[in-house]
C-alpha cells in the first residue's frame, strides 16, 4: 500500500540526469513565468470578478486586469487544489507537481512519528524536548509557520542585522525545528521536510534565476531538492507579526502605508485589518516590480531577470473570512452565488489593481510577450454562502477533543495540552494517534458523535479509504491514521472572528482559479477536471524543461496542463 514515498535520493539523482539542456538552449518563445498564486480564489471568483455582476460596478467586470489576462488565457474551469487544502501542501503542490502522499506535507502544523521534539520551543508552544542521536524517535508535532522564526512579532522576522521588512531564510530559528535522530538529531528544515524536488531547484539547476515572495520564512520550502541556494532571491516577511508603519509604501490602490492605515484594529498581526493586509501584500508587490526591473527584492542592487519568480497574495482570503470587530466590517460574501460584499470587494481591487501594475512593468521592459502569467491558489475558501458557516466548537465538538479526552492522541497533538500548539483541525481534521491500533476504537467514538451537536461529520477516512489516495501510516511516518471532512461550512473552531475557513476537501475550498495567459495565447476555456500539481510540469514544459526533472512526475505521473499553445 505504501505506493509513493520513494527514496528521495533516487528520485533527485533520476531528476538530474533528466534535466534538457540549459534555458539557453530552449526553442520556447516562453523566456520566464511569473508565477501568481491569490489565496482563496475560487474559479467561480475568476469568472464573476471577469466578467461582472449585475449588483456590482453597473454589471462591468471589476478586477479588469485580471479580466484582460483572460483575453488572451488559457482558464480551467476545474482546477482542483490539494487535499488537504492549506497553503502549505497547496504551496507544495503547485511549485513540486506532488501530492502530500509523496511530499508528506498535510498542513503547515502536522505530525511526524520519525521526528523528535525542537531544541527551542517554538514561538506558537510547540514545546521543546529530547532527542537522540540515533536513537529510535518518539514522533512529534512539526510546526513550519511564523513560530519557527527568530522573533515572529517582527516583520523581519528577527532575521540578525536585516533591515524593517526583510524576511526570510536568515529568519528561521533551528532550534525550533523539530529534529530527526536518524540524521543525529539535526533540525528539519523546510527545504528538507518536503520530500520531493520543486521547479525552483529544477529551473536553478538548468542555468535559470529563481525568486519567490511568501508570507512565511518557513515557505523557503519551496527550495526542496537542492536547498537555499536553489532560490537565488527570496523575500518572507512574516504575515503574523505585529503591524507597524511602512515608509514610502503606497498599495496599487493608492493607500498610504507610511502611518498604520488601520490603527483601531488588533495589530498583533497584518491579517486582522482588511486595509492592513494591503500594506503587507504590497510589499511583496514590490518585490515582484523589482525583479521584473532586473533588481533584488528591495530595489537595492542589479541582479539577473527571474527565469521563474512570483508571490502569493493573502488580501483576498482575508477579505473572505475576517471579522473585523473594532471597524463592524464583515468580510466574505453576500450570497451563495458568490457576490463580494464590500470589504471583500476592496481586496478584489486591491490585487486586480497591483497585477495590473505587473503587466505594466512588464510591458515597460519589453517582457511581456515573453513571459507566460500563471494565475491561480493554493486554496479556496469555505463556505462561500454565508447562511452555512457553523463555528462547531460553539455548538458541538470536535473530532481531537473527543480524541484526546479519550487518551489516543499523542500530547503534543492534544487539547488537553494547556500549553501546546493544538491539533490540526481547519475545516478538516487530521488525526494521527498514539498507535495505529487503535484506530478502529477511535472511528467508532467519532461515529458514534457525528450528528450536529458532535463533530457535524461529513465522511471519515482511515483504512482502505485512506490508503486509495495516501500511504499506509503504519509504513509512511507522516501520514494521519484518520482524516475527517466535516459538512459543508463546519469549522473546529469557537472563534467569532471569522467567517469560513480553509484546508478541507469540499468544492468551495479546492475548486481555484487557474489561468495561463500570455498575450500570443487565444483565448479558451477547458472543462475538464486539472489539478494545480499540474501547475509545475507545465511551467517546466513552457520553459523547455524535461518535466520528468520533477519527482513527482517520475513517481505519481504528473502530467502537463491540457490544451496548451505552446
Amino acid at each position: 500500500m505504501f505506493k509513493r514515498y520513494v527514496s528521495p535520493a533516487l528520485l533527485i539523482a533520476f531528476a538530474l540526469a533528466s534535466v534538457m539542456p540549459a534555458l539557453a538552449a530552449s526553442q520556447s518563445k516562453i523566456q520566464r513565468v511569473l508565477l501568481i498564486s491569490v489565496d482563496g480564489m475560487h474559479a467561480g471568483d475568476f469568472f464573476n470578478c471577469a466578467n461582472g455582476m449585475a449588483t456590482i460596478n453597473g454589471g462591468q467586470p471589476f478586477c479588469p486586469a485580471i479580466a484582460a489576462l483572460g483575453n488572451s488565457g488559457i482558464n480551467y474551469n476545474a482546477a482542483i487544489a490539494s487535499k488537504p487544502s492549506d497553503s502549505f501542501p497547496g504551496l507544495t503542490a503547485i511549485v513540486t507537481g506532488g501530492s502530500p502522499a509523496l511530499t508528506g506535507v498535510y498542513y503547515d502544523v502536522s505530525y511526524a512519528r520519525n521526528y523528535d521534539a525542537p531544541a527551542k520551543t517554538t514561538g506558537n508552544g510547540v514545546a521543546a524536548g529530547p532527542c537522540t542521536p540515533y536513537g529510535p524517535p518518539t514522533g512529534y508535532t512539526a510546526e513550519y509557520e511564523e513560530g519557527i522564526d527568530i522573533d515572529q512579532h517582527k516583520l523581519n522576522g528577527g532575521a540578525p542585522g536585516a533591515s524593517l521588512t526583510d524576511g526570510g531564510i536568515a529568519s528561521i530559528d533551528p532550534r525550533r525545528l523539530p529534529r530527526d535522530p536518524s540524521q543525529g538529531c539535526a533540525p528539519v528544515f523546510p527545504w528538507t521536510f518536503v520530500r520531493a524536488n520543486s521547479i525552483f531547484s529544477v529551473i536553478h539547476a538548468a542555468g535559470g534565476y529563481a525568486a519567490w515572495s511568501d508570507k512565511h520564512p518557513a515557505y523557503a520550502s519551496v527550495a526542496s531538492g537542492i536547498g537555499p541556494s536553489a532560490l537565488d532571491d527570496f523575500y518572507a516577511p512574516e504575515i503574523n507579526s505585529n503591524v507597524v508603519g511602512l515608509p514610502g509604501v503606497k498599495t496599487p490602490t493608492g493607500l498610504s502605508c507610511a502611518p498604520i492605515p488601520d490603527k483601531g484594529a488588533d495589530l498583533t498581526a497584518w491579517t486582522n485589518s482588511f486595509e492592513n493586509i494591503q500594506c503587507y501584500d504590497t510589499l511583496k508587490v514590490h518585490a515582484v516590480l523589482n525583479w521584473i526591473d532586473g533588481k533584488n527584492h528591495l530595489g537595492t542592487a542589479a541582479t539577473k531577470l527571474p527565469t521563474i519568480f512570483g508571490m502569493n497574495f493573502q488580501a483576498l482570503s482575508v477579505g473572505q473570512k475576517l471579522i473585523e470587530k473594532s471597524s463592524g466590517q464583515l468580510g466574505g460574501y453576500l450570497d451563495a452565488a458568490g457576490t463580494p460584499g464590500a470589504a471583500l470587494l476592496s481586496e478584489f481591487q486591491f490585487v486586480d489593481a497591483s497585477i495590473s501594475e505587473f503587466v505594466s512593468e512588464l510591458k515597460k521592459q519589453g517582457l511581456y510577450d515573453s513571459t507566460l502569467i500563471v494565475l491561480t491558489a493554493k486554496h479556496g475558501q469555505s463556505p462561500i454562502d454565508p447562511n452555512r458557516y457553523v463555528a462547531q466548537l460553539n455548538v458541538g465538538t470536535s473530532p481531537a477533543t473527543l480524541l484526546s479526552n479519550a487518551g489516543f492522541l499523542p500530547y503534543s497533538e492534544s487539547t488537553n495540552n494547556p500549553t501546546g500548539i493544538g491539533p490540526t483541525e481547519d475545516d478538516v481534521s487530521l488525526l494521527w494517534l498514539k498507535s495505529s491500533f487503535d484506530t478502529p476504537e477511535a472511528v467508532a467514538i467519532l461515529e458514534a458523535n457525528g450528528g450536529p451537536t458532535g463533530i457535524g461529520l461529513g465522511q471519515i477516512f482511515y483504512g482502505p479509504a485512506l490508503f486509495l489516495n495516501y500511504n499506509d501510516p503504519s509504513v509512511d511516518p507522516r501520514t494521519p491514521d484518520i482524516i475527517v471532512t466535516p459538512n459543508y461550512g463546519v469549522t473546529y473552531t469557537g472563534s467569532s472572528k471569522k467567517l469560513a475557513e480553509h484546508g478541507g476537501f469540499g468544492h468551495d475550498d479546492t475548486n481555484v482559479v487557474m489561468l495561463l495567459s500570455n498575450p500570443n495565447f487565444k483565448p479558451a476555456t477547458v472543462y475538464a477536471a486539472v489539478g494545480t500539481a499540474q501547475v509545475a510540469p507545465t511551467i517546466l514544459k513552457a520553459l523547455g524543461i524535461n518535466p520528468k526533472a520533477l519527482d513527482a512526475v517520475v513517481a505519481e505521473g504528473t502530467g502537463v496542463l491540457p490544451s496548451l499553445q505552446f
